[in-house]
């Protein structure tokens, strides 16, 4: 069995070797990688089990798990990160294959509970996501706070600048629909400003506000959703030619 290790601090990367080791006596293989990128080309060796860090300055973990699954969608990856942000839970359920095994567990998490999670993911194939992540999601978020798939989508959208007729146009909905998001949104991010005589504000300004405040989202979410955005925008005036050539 082969492991690649992905993780551009050197310390951690030893540690994570110690780690396999104690864990993993069955693993034959360790391979290294200093970044994302190097880890994509690495994860081509016949590699099927990787553990990776999310935030690397050459190419970061979702990028690269992204590239890793769509050339082999069997492959188990265990996250490795300090970071428990809801954006970064999101951004990775929405790239993960269906079926495909895969875990989450903090850099803070004892080292026990890392052992257990590299056996239950790159061993059993299981998917295991820190329980202490969900203890942090939970003081930051009640329940009935949480955003929906949809209500996301369309604050991603509205973060990039997108007026409502374009987020209805990329997304297929209808504009009021767009708009009773927007409300539930501003809704559940508590956009309103406590207090009487508060100064009347800017929703959709404030919402964005809120969320990168409350982890709902962060830096990768909006430079990932930015990068998609260009493409969609790209691939618009070839659909409207096609339709054009479509309708003569």
């Amino acid at each position: 069995m082969k492991v690649l290790l992905v993780e551009d601090d050197p310390l951690h990367a030893a540690f994570l070797r110690d780690a396999v080791g104690q864990a993993l006596p069955e693993v034959s293989q360790i391979l290294t990688a200093d970044n994302g990128r190097e880890g994509e080309v690495m994860a081509r060796r016949g590699v099927g089990a990787v553990v990776m860090d999310l935030q690397m300055k050459e190419r970061n973990g979702i990028d690269a798990a992204r590239t890793i699954w769509s050339e082999r969608p069997e492959t188990r990856i265990l996250f490795w990160s300090n970071y428990a942000d809801e954006a970064y839970l999101r951004g990775l359920s929405r790239i993960v294959p269906h079926g495909s095994p895969y875990g989450y567990v903090l850099k803070t998490a004892p080292v026990q509970r890392l052992h257990l999670a590299m056996r239950a993911v790159l061993v059993e194939g299981q998917v295991l996501v820190d329980r202490e992540i969900h203890r942090l999601q939970q003081r930051q978020s009640r329940p009935a706070h949480a955003l929906s798939e949809s209500e996301y989508t369309v604050l991603l959208d509205m973060a990039l600048g997108l007026p409502d007729r374009e987020i209805a146009r990329r997304r297929g909905m209808s504009e009021r629909t767009v708009q009773n998001r927007l409300l539930s949104l501003y809704d559940k991010l508590a956009v309103d400003l406590p207090g009487e005589g508060a100064p009347a504000i800017n929703k959709r300004v404030r919402a964005v506000a809120c969320a990168l405040s409350s982890g709902a989202l962060n830096a990768e979410a909006l430079r990932i959703a930015e990068r998609e955005m260009r493409d969609w925008l790209l691939a618009r005036p070839a659909e409207s030619q096609a339709g054009s050539i479509r309708s003569r």
